[in-house]
């Protein structure tokens, strides 16, 4: 054997010339197909019992899948026992179809139709494998051994659907799959479908499911879906066929290998919820699902409540959903870092200046309320947050309005203590920074008592009198009053009175951040120092000009400290 890489047969890949996929759109949904019951039972460490099967079941029929793979029930009495219970137990919607699995083997189709008597919807899958090395490694035939193997079990499917459809009134459909179809030779999976279409009779009206399986993920995407179109311009009668997916996710692809394969003809996809199957799983419905919703194609399925869907799944079968999982992850809507986060504010303050149709918001591709998100913090706080992303937070989580100027002098606090506690902080600990910063600080100054009156003419100087009492570092209180034409030029006047002078007013801004009889006002003050430097402060009262009162007062106590 050679070593390394170089023991690996790379994957030969068609000769096409005139392929069309590539500037076909995606413009609706495709069927769906559920196999969270079979294939994705399988592959769990501790496979799901009856309530949970029926649990899941349920489940999938909520978010609207219509087909749903319930097992292989000429496998196991469990599998058997199982769907029986959603038959005889009415756990079946009557617009649901359950599909059962089934080899191409006599007593195993036979044993399949006892297990549906009953059922009003059904899809038989039967299937055999047709793969070179399969061919070469396993069964040791040729290809004309596999297409008898297939020829003979769609027979016995047809004969025994006919007297099934008679006796029961059932609608029976069939499905097909060519095991292993990507390790297929293109022109041997057109030979046995093709013999198999015919052998059970598939017309316009009665069409047959021929599902194209990439049992192992074994080439690249767009390799996939040339074998896909090619099979649909070779495939005799392809009218009377329905061509499904059932991709597998070695490579990592299994998402790109469904889409592409959407472009190049296919109608229907096989898969399961967040992906879960043998080795590294199948196609995962959500992911797909959700792909077709952000390029505003519905996809049929509801997945508003994604933060749910994914505790069940995770309760019933006992695996993880990983943090970075597309759509469905803790994290996947959330930034930590500065320049990302400054741009999902920037985009969250464009949407409420200027509405529009349409979601824009950068780093977001989804609106996260449309799985159920609203509630969760788009925007974490940690040591490599920016400026943004701290007055983000104090914003969504409560309401506080920071103006621009006061992010950098903010955001650097936030971080101070980030670096300090050495891990993610919460939005009460921003909070908790805030007011400790600004809102509850404590300084040199206190005001003690205060009181406006508005003395003369409205339009001349002097239209509002402050007074009041100060005091400084526990001193005695001291009397102030002051006159000006508002009230905080009102109070800078007072203040000359105990010595504070030559700060300059810059900017002010005020939001209500409650409503009720209970509103409360927050004042934002930046003021000029005699030096200079730009100091921000903060006030809150019932009173708006109390808060500019004191947010005067906490940037000058946070400059002289």
């Amino acid at each position: 054997m050679k070593p390394g890489h170089q023991k690996y047969i790379p994957f030969a890949p068609i000769e096409k010339k005139d392929r069309r996929w590539p500037s076909h759109r995606l413009t609706q949904a495709p069927t769906w197909c559920s196999v969270d019951l079979r294939d994705g039972n399988q592959a769990l460490i501790n496979p799901m019992n009856l309530s949970e099967k029926l649990e899941i079941f349920q489940l999938l029929c909520d978010i609207g899948i219509k087909e749903i793979e319930v097992g292989f029930p000429s496998a196991s009495e469990t599998e058997y026992s199982i769907l029986r219970e959603l038959i005889d137990g009415g756990h079946i919607p009557d617009d649901v179809t359950i599909q059962v699995l089934v080899q191409a083997r006599e007593h195993l189709i036979r044993k399949t139709f006892e297990a549906i008597d009953g059922a009003k919807n059904v899809i038989l899958h039967f299937y055999n494998s047709t793969s070179t090395l399969q061919r070469k490694v396993v069964f040791r035939t040729d290809m004309q051994g596999v297409v008898d193997i297939a020829v003979e079990g769609a027979k016995l499917v047809r004969a025994l659907g006919e007297e099934f459809r008679a006796r029961t009134g059932a609608n029976l459909r069939y499905e097909y799959s060519p095991e292993s179809y990507m390790g297929t030779e293109p022109d041997n999976a057109v030979w046995i479908c093709r013999r198999v279409m015919e052998e059970l009779g598939a017309d316009e009206n009665n069409k047959l499911i021929l599902n194209l399986p990439s049992t192992v993920e074994n080439c690249l995407p767009n390799q996939f879906a040339d074998l896909i179109e090619y099979f649909c311009d070779n495939l005799p009668n392809r009218n009377h066929a329905i061509i499904s997916l059932h991709p597998h996710n070695d490579r990592g692809t299994a998402t790109a290998t469904a889409e592409l394969g959407l472009l190049a003809g296919a109608e229907r996809v096989e898969g399961t919820l967040f992906g879960n199957g043998e080795r590294t799983g199948n196609c995962d419905i959500i992911t797909l699902g959700m792909n077709f919703y952000t390029q505003a194609v519905d996809p049929q399925l509801d997945f508003t409540d994604i933060g749910n869907i994914r505790q069940f799944y995770e309760r019933v079968t006992k695996m993880h959903v990983h943090e970075r999982h597309p759509y469905a992850g803790d994290l996947v809507f959330t930034a930590f870092s500065g320049s990302h986060q400054d741009a999902i504010n920037k985009g969250h303050e464009w949407m409420a200046e200027h509405g529009g149709d349409y979601w824009e918001i950068p780093y977001l591709p989804l609106d996260p309320a449309d799985v159920g998100r609203q509630y969760e913090p788009v925007v974490r706080i940690n040591s490599q947050s920016g400026k943004g992303g701290a007055a983000f937070v104090m914003e969504q989580a409560f309401g506080y309005r920071i103006p621009k100027a006061m992010h950098p002098e903010f955001g650097a606090a936030v971080k101070r203590y980030c670096d300090k506690v050495g891990r993610e902080i919460s939005p009460e600990e921003v909070m908790t920074i805030f007011r400790s910063e600004y809102a509850e600080r404590e300084g040199l100054y206190t005001l003690l008592s205060h009181k406006f009156s508005e003395e003369g003419d409205p339009n001349e100087e002097g239209f509002v009198r402050f007074s009041g009492k100060i005091q400084r570092n526990g001193d005695p209180a001291m009397e102030i009053t002051g006159d000006g034409n508002g009230p905080i030029d009102a109070f800078f006047h007072a203040l000359e009175m105990v010595g504070i002078t030559g700060y300059r007013f810059v900017d002010y801004s005020e939001h209500a951040i409650s409503v009720g009889a209970d509103a409360r006002g927050v004042a934002y003050i930046q003021l000029s120092s005699p030096t200079g430097k730009a100091l921000f402060g903060v006030g809150l009262s019932q009173n708006i000009n109390y808060a500019a009162v004191r947010g005067v007062l906490c940037a000058i106590n946070r400059g002289l400290a």
